[in-house]
C-alpha cells in the first residue's frame, strides 16, 4: 500500500469543523504515464482488489479504455469512463497545455476535482503540465506563494516512511515558503501517517545553527516561532542522512534540492537491488545463498522498492492531485490510487485548507 500505512488518523488535523464529506471518487488520467492506459487499467484494477470501495472517473479515449476495462472481470462497476481526445506528451511544455490542451486527458481530470465530482485526481502524465494545469484550474489557497510537491520516503521511523517537500514544484524557495511547506507537511503527516504531532526537519548541510545560507537561518527562526500554534515540533537543521532517518517526519526543502535528493535516492535503491542480485548469481555457491537468504532478500527488495511509495501530492491548491511517476506499472499505479484514497477518506483538502487560513490569519494579526 502506498503512501503506506492504511491507518485513517482519528481526526487529521483537528479541524473537522466544515469538512466537506468524501464522495469516495479517484479522477485518472489515463492517458498520460509512458507503459499507457493499459498500466493505468491494470492499476485500477489492481487498487479494487485491496479497497473494493473504491470509484473511479476514468479520463482518455472511451474506445481504447471501455475495451481493456472490459477484460478485467467486475472493473466496469467500479468506473465512469469520461471521453477525452487529447493526450499530455511527456515532452510537451506546460504553457502549450495551457493554451491547446483543454481537451486533453489531463484537464478533463483535474476539472472533476475542480467541479466536485471526485475528491483527488491521479495522473502519471508530465509533471509540469499537470501543475500548470492544477494551478490554473484549481488555483492556490488563500496564503499559499508557490505550492509543493510532497512525497513519502521509506524511512525508520514506526510508521516507516517520511515526508520531504517541495521536491520539484519550484526551484526557489523564500523563507515564507519553507514556512508554507512545514504547515503543509504537517497536515500530510497528520492525515496521510495518521501523526499527531509531527516533527519537521529543515535541510541543511549541517546541523550546527552557524551553518548555511542566511535565508535557511530565517526560516528555521520562523518554522520555530510557529511550531507550537500548528501543532508540530521542529527539530532544527537536519542532513541528507537524516532524510531516510527517525530524526524527523517531515523534512522541508526547495525543490531545486529536494528533487536532486528524491532523484538520488530512487537511483540508489535501483543500484542496490541490482548488485544484489548480480552479487547473489556469480556463482553456484552464491546462487545457494540467495535461495537460503530469499525471505530476507523479498523483504529488502520491498522495503526500498520505489514503486511502494510512488505518487507525489500537488499541496497548496484547493483539490488534492497526487502525481504518479511517468513510469509507473501496475504495482506504481496502486500504490498512487491508494495514496489518492487515503487523502480523499479523511477530508485531506479541507483540512490543509484550514490550517493554511488558520495560519495566514495569525500572521496578518502578528503584522
Amino acid at each position: 500500500m502506498s503512501g503506506g500505512t492504511g491507518r485513517m488518523p482519528a481526526d487529521g488535523d483537528g479541524t473537522g469543523a466544515g469538512i466537506r464529506p468524501a464522495s469516495g471518487v479517484l479522477s485518472v488520467d489515463a492517458m498520460g504515464g509512458d507503459l499507457g492506459p493499459e498500466a493505468v487499467v491494470a492499476g485500477l484494477a489492481r487498487a479494487i482488489r485491496h479497497t473494493p470501495a473504491m470509484r473511479f472517473i476514468v479520463h482518455g479515449d472511451s474506445a481504447v479504455l471501455s475495451a481493456l476495462i472490459a477484460k478485467r472481470r467486475g472493473l466496469s462497476d467500479h468506473v465512469t469512463i469520461r471521453h477525452a481526445d487529447g493526450v499530455v506528451r511527456m515532452d510537451d511544455k506546460p504553457s502549450q497545455i495551457v493554451r491547446q490542451g483543454k481537451d486533453s486527458s489531463m484537464w478533463s481530470a483535474v476539472e472533476s476535482v475542480r467541479t466536485g465530482e471526485a475528491d483527488v485526481c491521479v495522473s502519471c502524465g508530465n509533471t509540469g503540465a499537470l501543475m500548470a494545469v492544477s494551478m490554473i484550474r484549481l488555483r492556490k489557497l488563500p496564503g499559499v506563494q508557490r505550492p509543493a510537491i510532497a512525497v513519502l520516503w521509506p524511512s525508520r521511523s514506526a510508521g516507516g516512511f517520511n515526508v520531504m517537500l517541495d521536491v520539484g514544484a519550484d526551484i526557489r524557495a523564500d523563507p515564507d515558503d519553507l514556512l508554507q511547506y512545514a504547515l503543509m507537511g504537517s497536515s500530510y503527516a497528520r492525515n496521510g501517517l495518521g501523526l499527531e504531532r509531527p516533527r519537521i526537519g529543515l535541510l541543511n548541510v549541517g546541523t550546527e545553527e552557524t551553518k548555511g545560507r542566511a535565508e535557511l537561518k530565517e526560516a528555521s527562526d520562523l518554522i520555530e516561532a510557529n511550531a507550537g500554534a500548528a501543532g508540530f515540533s521542529y527539530v532544527g537543521f537536519i542532513e541528507g542522512g537524516d532524510i531516510p532517518g527517525d530524526t524527523a517526519d517531515v523534512i522541508v526543502t526547495d525543490g531545486f534540492t529536494g528533487n536532486v535528493a528524491l532523484k538520488t535516492g530512487e537511483g540508489t535503491a535501483r543500484f542496490v537491488r541490482d548488485m544484489l542480485g548480480e552479487a547473489f548469481s556469480a556463482t553456484p555457491l552464491s546462487k545457494i545463498a540467495a535461495l537460503l537468504a530469499m525471505g530476507s532478500l523479498k523483504r529488502l527488495s520491498k522495503r526500498i522498492d520505489p514503486r511502494r511509495v510512488n505518487g507525489g501530492v500537488f499541496l497548496g491548491l484547493n483539490g488534492t492531485v497526487v502525481k504518479s511517476h511517468g513510469s509507473a506499472d501496475e504495482t506504481g499505479v496502486a500504490a498512487a490510487l491508494d495514496l489518492a484514497w487515503n487523502l480523499s477518506r479523511s477530508g485531506f483538502s479541507e483540512r490543509l485548507k484550514s490550517r493554511i487560513a488558520s495560519a495566514t490569519r495569525a500572521k496578518e494579526t502578528q503584522e
